[in-house]
């Protein structure tokens, strides 16, 4: 089917999508925005920046009371950790973003539809739901939010459990013993230092000649040296 025609159509609800959106309501256009994953916030709020951001505190949390609280005269016994109860709150952590994002869009009118967007010209975006069914949305403008994916490596296919992208590590069934990652950049430190606080040998892999490359390298050095004498081998 044809939908009535939009001012603005942004393809990708993630954060330069959703809150280009937003604004684009705000000035008074009408504007829909068309998202593939079933949740609103793209790879930050669903498989990326929060997630991990929340697993970085948890993981912190436990560290501490592992590594310190003996220090401090605090006895504890019998510390562990429960990975899926760690799954379950980082879940709620994103789940509870996603939804604030949809309700801004219903208090701003932005009309969503949820599907792959496919551009089949200068004015319709082409959408096609989880169902296989497809509907047209025509637009006066269309703003490319797509975002990014994982880079794949051609002899070293994607199981999401040994081989595994940002998205699969956030989900690993058990703590890692030695776990390898392929790039130093935010989200790779990231992630091994998750793992690493909850008991794995952590190795970073980095092309280039530091860490995170594309910050400035008084930080790139400083954060390369706390890394290097607390968490990782190099």
């Amino acid at each position: 089917c044809i939908r009535d025609r939009f001012d603005v159509v942004v393809v990708g609800a993630g954060p330069g999508g959703y809150v280009a959106a937003i604004k684009a309501a705000q000035l008074g256009l009408k504007t829909a925005c068309v998202e593939k994953r079933a949740t609103l916030g793209g790879t930050c709020l669903n498989v990326g920046c929060i997630p991990t951001k929340s697993l970085l505190n948890i993981s912190h949390h436990y560290e501490h009371a592992h590594k310190k609280f003996g220090e401090m005269g605090i006895q504890v016994s019998g510390l562990g950790i429960d990975l899926a109860k760690i799954r379950k709150q980082k879940d709620k952590a994103v789940s509870g973003l996603t939804r604030g994002i949809e309700s801004l869009f219903g208090k701003n009118k932005v009309a969503s539809f949820k599907g792959h967007g496919k551009l089949t010209s200068a004015n319709t975006v082409e959408v096609t739901g989880q169902d296989g069914k497809t509907q047209t949305v025509n637009a006066k403008n269309i703003i490319i939010a797509t975002g990014s994916e994982p880079i794949t490596l051609p002899f070293l296919p994607l199981d999401e459990k040994v081989f595994a992208s940002s998205t699969g590590a956030l989900a690993f069934p058990k703590v890692p013993k030695h776990l390898i990652v392929l790039g130093g950049g935010v989200v790779g430190l990231e992630l091994g230092s998750v793992w690493h606080r909850l008991g794995a040998e952590v190795t970073v892999v980095e092309l280039a000649d530091r860490i995170i490359p594309t910050m400035d390298i008084e930080i790139s050095t400083g954060f390369q040296k706390i890394l290097a004498f607390f968490f990782f081998k190099q």
